[in-house]
């Protein structure tokens, strides 16, 4: 029997979005889940955007960041 993975563990988490090519919206595909939902994990996790992801997620992410480091 083969151990369980949390897929919202951080090295998990981090190595799906290297499997994503650093790309939230494939991510948030493959873990069916809401975008927002997926930025927040990747915040909470403290795990990078990428440029792109950034450009277009980068407010919102450092908003959530800020909460969860409250």
């Amino acid at each position: 029997m083969e151990p369980r993975v949390d897929p919202t563990d951080r090295r998990v988490l981090e190595r799906n979005y290297d499997y994503a090519q650093k790309n939230v919206r494939l991510l948030s595909m493959w873990y069916d889940c809401e975008l927002e939902r997926m930025l927040e994990l990747l915040a909470e996790h403290d795990i990078e955007l990428s440029r792109n992801d950034k450009r277009q997620f980068g407010p919102y992410y450092r908003s959530f960041r800020q909460r969860s480091n409250w």
